[in-house]
């Protein structure tokens, strides 16, 4: 069945239409994942250990049986909210042999769970981080690791109703054995959504895993170790189902109004091409709020714009990349699940500014930002999110100030929590007057020379949020959860491209086999600062660097090139510099940039950007000692706190 979603929007652009059609799903074969047996373990040891009864509650009543009077069948009438316990043993079940779990959901109840599966929608509707699933799309990943707020699953009411019995059990029969689809039958009513749940593992997390600091990584935190609901017909997926008391993602009264502010703007909009940027200070849920707003734009359009304006949470790359890219299916988790190579990308090589940052670096910083905008696609059919960093003070507000003044931006959402009010209300009246670093009032935008559009200051409309979640404001102090630690999860998950898709062994650096480069068909530069010359082959190497394309050929007099300052010039991927050969006069470069595409690459940027330490150190079948690894010293940082 294929549903008409956008029957009531009458009169607009076509690209609003069918943006969700129905695709075939491939073969899946399962792998054999299981809940971990140390988590089930401890969590069995946690409760024993503090004297309490399990935190789920088992029903005291029996279920009651409804009847169906139209088709005369019987059905579970199981409670709305969230699914666990035993709700979980009469609305889902297994099939054991081919490992995996068919799930019946209601209308507004939720399953949150820690973990990962492969979703396929059989019948009717559910959503998930504000994409809607329905039956004949194509499955999706989901992925709830416990870096990131726990996914939830919500079954929305079915657009069309069941006919009859025997249609529900012709749906279940592809998938479960006869004695299992008789149980579940039980559960289904007219306008229940069925969905297929399957283990799934990919190049990303195979790679991730195999770091012993990793091993966990989609597992339960300690946090939630008492909410863990064991026994179910979910756990041998990879999942672990969630009690009531973790939330999930709570959304605000003005979070769901501006959600659905903007979205009905861009549905309302004939043109389509609205221009939303989303600002706050950290830890509030700028990057949450933006994955939900654009699935749910995908929900009516078939691509949204990103311009990606943080240095050190980036959504698409690893840190330090400033990028453009059109986002065409839904993002179901964090970050390092969803690594893409933009349309446009540059690379700034910080991960954020120092307090003493020169003026020179803040230019570079907006001038990058420009130069991505004006690569920007002349037809702009679709709406645009563009993202910033959470430094919303001293020349951080400045920033921000200019941004708004160089796009023509049509929606201001700001989140912010009541523990912080050192940052105004970006109302277009305060832009009026404010300062900027390279604008100043009245607010004519620097871009009108770049467009020839020398107009009034644009009016916008101004969207506050309040964040109301637990934690709000500060940084999540569990593994996994600092700000660095998710840096190099995307550093991470680029890296592991450079593994053999099929599954199998890791293989450690050292064991790839890297290209060769002449020193005088590529420069080098340094994106974060000044350094001799020398220095910089001692520096680099083992480093992390970002393939460039300078406009004007490289010019060599027969040894290495330097670039006296930091370019702004497309960057096309990223490798690891593994060594240097001055004999020979070679680079040897890792990197899973396509050939075709690394002909093009005549610029190595060395940034502030490095590869996690875990790469390095963890590297199997090094005799004798590490490559690229110190030991013995002590930083400056633990230098002071000792002292």
């Amino acid at each position: 069945m294929k549903v008409n979603k956008h029957a009531e929007v009458k009169h607009k652009s076509h690209k609003w239409k069918g943006a969700k059609g129905k695709r075939c799903r491939p073969p899946v074969s399962s792998s054999n994942v299981n809940s971990s047996p140390v988590v089930i373990s401890m969590v069995k040891a946690l409760r024993q250990s503090v004297r309490k009864k399990r935190s789920v509650k088992r029903l005291k009543n029996k279920v009651k049986s409804v009847s169906n009077r139209k088709y005369g069948w019987t059905t579970e009438d199981v409670r709305r909210g969230r699914l666990e316990g035993e709700a979980l043993h009469h609305c889902a079940q297994r099939d054991d042999r081919q490992n995996r779990t068919v799930l019946v959901m209601q209308k507004d109840q939720t399953l949150c769970f820690r973990g990962k599966c492969l979703l396929t929608c059989l019948y009717g509707r559910v959503e998930v981080m504000g994409f809607t699933i329905e039956e004949g799309q194509q499955s999706y990943s989901l992925f709830s690791p416990a870096s990131h707020c726990p996914l939830s699953i919500r079954g929305l009411e079915s657009i069309r109703a069941l006919e009859s019995r025997n249609e529900a059990s012709h749906i279940l029969q592809r998938y479960l054995p006869q004695a299992s689809r008789k149980k579940l039958l039980k559960s289904i009513t007219t306008n229940s959504s069925i969905i297929l749940l399957e283990p799934i593992e990919t190049p990303v997390t195979r790679f991730l895993s195999s770091f012993p600091d990793l091993s966990e990584l989609f597992n339960l935190p300690t946090t939630e170790l008492m909410s863990a609901v064991l026994d179910t017909p979910l756990n041998g997926l990879g999942m672990i189902p969630l009690d009531s008391n973790i939330e999930g993602l709570k959304m605000s009264k003005s979070y769901r109004h501006a959600l659905n502010t903007v979205v009905s703007v861009c549905k309302g909009d004939i043109d389509g091409c609205p221009v939303i940027l989303v600002c706050g200070t950290k830890n509030v849920g700028k990057s949450t709020f933006i994955r939900v707003l654009i699935n749910t734009l995908l929900n009516y359009t078939a691509s949204v714009e990103y311009l990606e304006g943080d240095l050190g949470q980036t959504e698409f790359t690893p840190a330090g990349c400033l990028s453009l890219l059109t986002v065409r299916e839904p993002l179901l988790g964090p970050p390092f699940t969803h690594q893409q190579t933009p349309d446009h990308m540059i690379y700034y090589g910080q991960s954020s500014f120092d307090s003493y940052q020169c003026d020179s670096d803040l230019d570079r910083y907006l001038e990058s930002l420009k130069s991505l905008w004006c690569r920007r696609s002349q037809t702009r059919e679709a709406p645009i999110i563009i993202n910033t960093m959470g430094w919303v003070k001293g020349y951080g507000f400045q920033l921000l100030v200019d941004m708004i003044r160089f796009f023509p931006v049509s929606h201001v959402v700001q989140l912010s929590h009541s523990g912080f009010n050192d940052c105004p209300a970006l109302t277009p009246d305060f832009l009026r007057t404010a300062n900027g670093f390279q604008t100043q009032p009245p607010a004519q935008t620097a871009l009108d020379e770049v467009t020839e559009s020398h107009s009034h200051p644009r009016m916008y409309s101004h969207i506050s949020i309040q964040a109301e979640f637990q934690g709000v404001g500060s940084q999540g102090t569990a593994k996994h959860q600092r700000s660095n630690e998710q840096r190099d999860l995307s550093l991470l998950a680029y890296l592991s491209q450079l593994q053999y898709p099929d599954p199998g062994p890791v293989r450690p650096l050292h064991s790839l086999t890297p290209y060769q480069i002449p020193h005088t068909a590529i420069a080098l530069g340094v994106t974060h600062g000044d350094m001799v010359p020398s220095h910089m082959f001692h520096a680099s190497s083992g480093s992390l660097v970002g393939l460039c394309c300078l406009a004007e050929k490289v010019a060599s007099k027969g040894g290495p090139v330097f670039l006296s300052q930091a370019p702004i010039c497309p960057c096309v991927g990223f490798g690891v510099l593994r060594g240097i050969d001055m004999a020979r006069g070679l680079y040897f470069l890792l990197t899973p940039v396509d050939p075709s595409v690394l002909r093009e690459v005549n610029c190595l940027l060395f940034g502030a950007i490095s590869v996690p330490s875990c790469v390095l150190t963890t590297q199997p079948g090094i005799d004798g000692e590490m490559p690229y690894t110190t030991t013995g010293l002590i930083s400056l940082e633990q230098e002071s706190c000792e002292s």
